[in-house]
C-alpha cells in the first residue's frame, strides 16, 4: 500500500491502526496490561504525526454492546387516552419540535392516531411551533396545538405564547415535564422540569393546569379548549407528566365530557339603548375598531350598523373589521361628537368633555397585573363589559327603531359627504404610490402594486402584517373578506411573521386560497428554519421579502436621538443594519428546499418574477421571491 503523502493519514489506515489495537486490547487481559502512559512515546523521528488513535474507552464505547433496551410491552398507555381526547376536541394539527418529556404523547399521535386529527407537523423552534398556531387560529377562528418540550420549550416559546395574549387569539398549548422527583432521572431529565411549570407564562395566558390523572386530563383539556374560545380569547397551557403518558391505563370508565361553547357576552340592554341613542342623536359620529370582527359575520355587522347611520369605520390594523373600500371606510370629517369604541384598547385619556365616547370590549372582563397591553386608561361615558360582535346585533336593532325620516335623511346627506371624502382618499393614495416607481431599491408601494395586479381575480389572504410596509396592501387592495388581512404580532415582537404566515397558509390550504406574505427581513432571521417545515408538509405560500438589509425601524429610532443631543447619524448603521455581507434569502430558500428566486433589485424585474413565484404556489408548493427594497 502506498504510503500517503504530506504525513496525513488515510481513512483505510486509521480504520485497519484501530482495528488492531482494539482485537489487542480484547487479546490481553486486564490484569496483564501495562499501565497507561500519561505521555506518548518520542521516535527518531520525533513527535508522532497525523490523527491520534482512538483510547481504550472511546473503542469500547463504538464496538462493544449497546445498552440494555426496555423489556416491558406497555399496552394501552395513558398517551393513547390523551389522544381520544384531543380527537373528540377536533384539533387538526399540532406542530412541535420533537421532545422527549412528550415521546408518549408523540408516538400515540403517529401510530395510534395514524397522524390524523390532529397531524404532528414539525417545526424547527418552539417559538415557530406556537405561532404557527397563531397564525392558523387568525385564518380558522379556532385553536391549533402546539407541544412544548420541558421548561426550555416554554422558554422558548414564551415570546410567541406573549404575541398570542397580546393579540387575543387562542393558542392550545401542551408542555412535558417529568412531575415526580423521585423517578425522575438526573441530568436532561432534571433540567428540563419545574415544580411549577406554567408559572414562567402565567402572567400572559388564560388559564392552565398540571393534570395527576387521566381523568383529570380529560377535564382540564376539554375546560382549557372552552376557557380558551371565550372572549377574550387568549393561550391556555396543560402541563403532562411524562410518566402518565407512558404508564399503562388502570382507570376504567374514564369519561371525555361533551364540549359545549361558551356564548359570548353580549352587552347589558339598558346600556345598549343608550349607546344606540347617543349614535343616532350624534351630528358626526365615529366608530373605530380593535379586534371586533371574530368572524366573517362580524364584518357583516359592522356593515349593517355603518349604513344604518351612516357613519365612518376606521377599520384599524388589527383584523379585516370593514371593507377597506366600503364608502364608508375612513374616519369622521372634522372632530367627532361621539365614538365608538369596538374591542379598543386604550384610547384618549381625555376628550376635553367635547366628545361622548363609548367602549364595548371583553377585555373589560379579563386582565392581569402585571401585563401592561391594556394601555392608557381611557375616559368614556359608557363602557359595557360585553364582547363587541356578539352586542352588535341588538345594538343595530335599537338604533334602527330610533332612526326617523328626518334623521335618515341628514344621515344621507352625510353618507355622501364621507363617500366623496373616501374617494378622494383613494385618488391620493394611488398618486402617491407612483412616487419611485422605477426606483432601485424597489419601492414598497410598486411591490404591493405589482402583486395587486396577479393576485386580485385569486382567492388570496395576507399573511403578513402590514405595519413595516407603510400600509401599502392595505390602501391599494380590496380587502373585505375576514382571511384578506390577519393583522401584525399582537405584542408587537419579532419572530412571529413567518412562522404565523406559515401557519395561516396552512388553514388557508384546505380552502383554495393564495396565502402571499409579505416578509420583513430582520423578521426572518429569528426562526428561518420555518421554511423547511412549509416545504416539508407541501404549505403553499409566497413569500415577498421586503429586504431593506436592517432594522429600520430601530435606525429611525437612533437617527432620533442622535438627532436630538446634536450628534451625527454617520454611526447608526452599527448595530441597525444586515449589511456587509448581505444576506442572501433566495439561497437561504433553497437550502430548505424551496424555490429561492433574486435578489431583485430593478423593479422591471419584479412582475416576471412575481409570476414565476405564483406558478409555484398554485403547484401547492412554498416560493420565496427576495426583492431589495426602500426602507419604508
Amino acid at each position: 500500500m502506498a504510503k500517503p503523502k504530506n504525513g496525513q493519514v488515510d481513512r483505510r489506515g486509521f480504520l485497519k491502526g484501530a482495528a488492531v489495537g482494539a482485537a489487542a486490547l480484547v487479546a490481553t487481559p486486564a490484569a496483564a496490561q501495562a499501565p497507561q502512559q500519561t505521555t506518548p512515546p518520542t521516535s527518531p523521528q520525533g513527535p508522532p504525526r497525523g490523527a491520534a488513535g482512538p483510547s481504550a474507552a472511546q473503542l469500547a464505547a463504538d464496538t462493544g454492546e449497546p445498552p440494555p433496551v426496555s423489556s416491558r410491552l406497555v399496552q394501552n398507555p395513558g398517551s393513547d387516552f390523551m389522544v381520544d381526547v384531543l380527537k373528540t376536541i377536533g384539533f387538526e394539527y399540532v406542530g412541535a419540535n420533537p421532545g422527549s418529556s412528550f415521546e408518549g404523547l408523540h408516538e400515540s399521535i403517529v401510530n395510534y392516531g395514524q397522524n390524523k386529527m390532529p397531524e404532528l407537523l414539525t417545526c424547527c423552534h418552539e417559538e415557530s411551533s406556537v405561532a404557527m398556531a397563531h397564525g392558523f387560529a387568525k385564518i380558522e377562528g379556532r385553536p391549533m396545538m402546539a407541544f412544548l418540550h420541558g421548561i426550555i420549550g416554554l422558554q422558548h416559546a414564551s415570546m410567541a405564547i406573549y404575541n398570542a395574549y397580546a393579540d387575543r387569539v387562542p393558542v392550545y398549548i401542551i408542555v412535558g415535564n417529568w412531575m415526580d422527583g423521585a423517578e425522575r432521572a438526573n441530568g436532561v431529565n432534571s433540567y428540563h422540569s419545574a415544580q411549577d411549570m406554567a408559572a414562567m407564562v402565567r402572567d400572559y395566558t388564560k388559564w392552565d393546569d398540571e393534570p395527576v390523572s387521566l381523568g383529570h386530563f380529560a377535564e382540564s383539556a376539554v375546560r382549557a379548549y372552552k376557557i380558551a374560545m371565550t372572549p377574550p380569547m387568549a393561550p391556555v397551557v396543560l402541563v403532562v407528566d411524562h410518566d402518565m403518558q407512558e404508564r399503562p391505563r388502570t382507570q376504567t370508565n374514564l369519561r371525555i365530557p361533551r364540549l359545549t361553547l361558551t356564548s359570548p357576552p353580549a352587552g347589558e340592554m339598558g346600556a345598549v339603548r343608550e349607546v344606540a341613542r347617543l349614535l343616532v342623536a350624534a351630528e358626526n359620529p365615529q366608530i373605530n375598531c380593535g379586534r371586533a370582527a371574530r368572524t366573517p359575520n362580524g364584518i357583516k355587522l359592522l356593515v349593517d350598523l355603518a349604513e344604518a347611520l351612516q357613519a365612518p369605520v376606521n377599520g384599524g390594523g388589527d383584523r379585516v373589521n370593514f371593507p377597506s373600500r366600503h364608502p364608508l371606510a375612513g374616519s369622521a370629517i372634522g372632530e367627532p361628537d361621539m365614538v365608538l369604541n369596538l374591542e379598543v384598547q386604550g384610547g384618549p385619556r381625555s376628550t376635553g368633555g367635547r366628545t361622548k365616547a363609548v367602549s364595548i370590549t371583553s377585555g373589560d372582563l379579563f386582565l392581569k397585573s402585571n401585563i401592561q397591553d391594556f394601555q392608557h386608561m381611557a375616559e368614556v361615558d359608557i363602557a359595557l363589559g360585553a364582547d363587541a360582535e356578539a352586542t352588535l346585533p341588538s345594538l343595530i336593532e335599537e338604533v334602527n327603531q330610533l332612526i326617523t325620516a328626518d334623521r335618515r335623511r341628514l344621515f344621507q346627506e352625510r353618507g355622501a359627504k364621507l363617500a366623496e371624502a373616501h374617494r378622494l382618499a383613494r385618488v391620493q393614495a394611488i398618486e402617491a404610490g407612483a412616487y419611485g416607481w422605477d426606483a432601485s431599491p424597489v419601492s414598497l408601494a410598486r411591490l404591493a402594486a405589482e402583486l395587486w395586479a396577479q393576485i386580485k381575480d385569486d382567492d388570496w389572504s395576507l399573511v403578513s402584517w402590514q405595519g413595516f410596509i407603510s400600509g401599502w396592501p392595505g390602501r391599494l387592495w380590496n380587502m373585505h373578506k375576514h382571511y384578506h388581512y390577519i393583522g401584525g404580532q399582537g405584542a408587537g415582537a419579532l419572530g412571529y411573521g413567518a412562522p404565523a404566515a406559515v401557519g395561516a397558509a396552512l388553514a388557508n390550504r384546505k380552502h383554495g386560497r393564495l396565502s402571499i406574505n409579505i416578509q420583513t427581513d430582520g423578521d426572518l432571521n429569528y426562526a428561518p428554519g420555518v421554511l423547511w417545515t412549509a416545504v416539508h408538509h407541501q404549505i403553499p405560500l409566497l413569500t415577498i421579502m421586503h429586504n431593506n438589509r436592517a432594522y429600520h425601524q430601530e435606525v429611525m429610532l437612533v437617527q432620533r436621538v442622535a438627532s436630538e443631543r446634536s450628534r451625527g447619524v454617520d454611526r447608526i448603521h452599527i448595530g441597525t443594519t444586515l449589511t456587509e455581507p448581505n444576506i442572501d434569502y433566495a439561497k437561504m430558500a433553497q437550502a430548505y428546499g424551496m424555490y429561492g428566486e433574486g435578489p431583485i433589485n430593478d423593479p422591471k424585474e419584479l412582475a416576471p418574477a412575481i409570476t414565476r413565484g405564483l406558478e409555484r404556489v398554485r403547484r401547492g408548493e412554498p416560493a420565496l421571491i427576495d426583492v431589495v427594497t426602500q426602507p419604508r
